[in-house]
């Protein structure tokens, strides 16, 4: 069955093509997520407050919500407020947002589980999705446009799952 959920992980880039690799997933779009209107632009974003947030569509048959989460956690720095890398600014919070009540609780599940075995604050934000813009033409998959694009994530970086969750 098809599923959605959008992912704020730092600049959208990296997020959408990791994501893009995992089988299961059926499409990733970057976008802006939960500012404080309901129109904004990348040059925008700070005054907008919107997130650099990707949407994941994925068949949840071929890849649990879990496994994205886990994914998700890794790829991050849980800890970090307002920046992932080199990106610095309330743009590149992390958060995991949804319309969907139980995939909310469950990431909420997921974090309170990470946290116990945690010893700094993890600092991803769970919200409801209040609103969702599809990011400029240009950012659709950048990095695959741009190979040598800047990213902070190892695309290259494919763990076993298990081993993960594990942890």
């Amino acid at each position: 069955m098809k599923k959605t959920i959008y992912l704020a992980g730092g600049c959208f880039w990296g997020v959408d093509a990791y994501f893009n690799q995992l089988k299961g997933i059926l499409e990733t779009e970057a976008g802006y997520a939960n500012g404080n209107s309901v129109k904004t632009t990348y040059e925008k974003l700070k005054i907008t407050d919107h997130a650099e947030t990707v949407k994941l569509i994925y068949d949840d048959e071929k890849i649990s919500l879990s496994d994205i989460l886990e994914y998700f956690y890794y790829i991050i720095d849980p800890f970090s407020i307002n920046k992932q890398g080199n990106d610095i600014g309330r743009q590149y919070r992390s958060g995991i947002y949804s319309k969907d009540k139980k995939d909310l609780e469950e990431a909420r599940n997921f974090l309170e589980k990470k946290q116990r075995e945690e010893n700094q604050k993890i600092q991803v934000e769970i919200e409801e999705l209040k609103h969702y813009l599809k990011a400029e033409e240009y950012h659709q998959d950048y990095l695959k446009k741009h190979p040598n694009g800047y990213c902070h994530i190892n695309l290259m970086d494919l763990p076993d799952l298990s081993k993960l969750q594990e942890n």
